[in-house]
């Protein structure tokens, strides 16, 4: 009889012992991975307002009205690595970092200058633009946690948010053009170099993960970043149209300051990385 109990015991335990190895099966993504991808990434610049004030001040201050947004984007290529912590047979917990290795451009950039008020630097029918302002983005890093769900051994499905930074680099205008009575003048723009910035936001994506074989996968994402607002300011010397008719221009110095409404970066990335 005691035997009979005994081994009773033994195959229940076996039992229970069996079931709960079944049930915290560790998934193949558990542990370290790297990976890399590439797709499609669109940027949108928000609408960009600015100023510029003569030093010193001769009723020369303009506006500049810088119009539409710009959307821009092309395809990045991103290299990522992370580790996974398994916290039971349905959830695992990620720790990533993520770097976009290619800038992204937009075209060159015309805009429309017009007076300040109270102010005269644009003669009186008299229609000036800037060009050539070119805005690239560069070196986006993002540092994020990551849940994911466990579909089964081999396949998960994953959220991801966290920190981005990207910078933004600004190209000055390159010319300036004044039209008036069917005639225009457009002469170079001197200033310093280009200006930089580091923008800090937030990252949140979706993604889904594939095992292919041993433990190469494959996997497709949708992030989005939304960062601060750039902003920049710089102090040049500038051609001022007097009158054009008569070809008179005075050389003044001048400083700029240029707000963007807002940055915003949307990835649509696929890809293969490897979970050690």
């Amino acid at each position: 009889m005691k035997n009979k109990l005994t081994l009773y015991v033994l195959s229940s335990l076996i039992v229970i012992g069996f079931s709960i190895s079944n049930t915290y099966a560790q998934s193949a993504f558990a542990g370290f991975y790297g990976q890399v991808s590439t797709g499609y990434e669109s940027n949108k610049l928000g609408n960009p307002t600015g100023s510029t004030t003569e030093v010193p001040n001769n009723s020369g201050d303009d506006v500049l009205s810088y119009g539409t947004s710009q959307n821009f984007g092309g395809a990045p290529f991103v290299m990522g690595l992370g580790y996974y912590w398994q916290l039971n047979s349905s959830w695992l917990l990620g720790l990533g970092a993520d770097y976009s290795a290619l800038s992204q451009t937009t075209s060159p950039m015309s805009y429309n200058i017009t007076n300040a008020p109270g102010n005269s630097a644009i003669p009186n029918g008299t229609t000036a633009t800037a060009s050539g302002e070119t805005v690239k983005l560069s070196n986006r890093f993002n540092l994020f946690i990551s849940p994911a769900y466990v579909i089964d051994k081999g396949k998960l499905v994953y959220i991801k948010a966290g920190y981005s930074q990207v910078s933004v680099n600004r190209n000055a205008f390159t010319s300036f053009t004044a039209s008036a009575n069917g005639s225009s003048i457009t002469t170079p723009l001197s200033g310093g170099p280009s200006q930089s910035s580091n923008q800090s936001g937030y990252l949140i994506g979706l993604g889904y993960r594939q095992i292919i074989t041993s433990g190469l996968y494959g996997f497709i994402e949708v992030n989005y970043m939304g960062y601060s607002a750039p902003s920049f300011s710089w102090t040049r010397q500038q051609n001022r149209i007097e009158d054009l008719t008569n070809g008179k221009i005075t050389d003044v110095k001048t400083t700029s300051k240029i707000n963007y409404g807002s940055l915003n970066d949307y990835q649509l990335l696929i890809g293969l990385g490897y979970a050690f």
